[in-house]
């Protein structure tokens, strides 16, 4: 099996959570298919998802709900 990493595309606040009252998108144990999401990225009051590439297993997060993130930084490890 491979890892396959999802980065964050822009810089902004990472969110696990759809609101704060929900539960989160994903955990690490979850399955995932390619398009599934997997956080979202606020910049400017605008939230653009975070998506899984690929399908498989979620083996870890990098950043946390709410940690500030920059282009280019992993999100979340996928097993394959």
């Amino acid at each position: 099996m491979a890892v396959h990493t999802v980065f964050s595309p822009l810089p902004g606040t990472f969110y696990r959570r759809p609101s704060p009252d929900q539960a989160l998108f994903k955990e690490v144990g979850d399955t995932v298919v390619a398009g599934d999401t997997v956080g979202l990225i606020e910049v400017m009051k605008s939230f653009s998802p975070v998506t899984a590439e690929a399908a498989g297993r979620i083996t870890a997060f990098h950043a946390e709900d709410e940690d500030a993130v920059m282009p280019g930084q992993p999100l979340v490890d996928i097993d394959t």
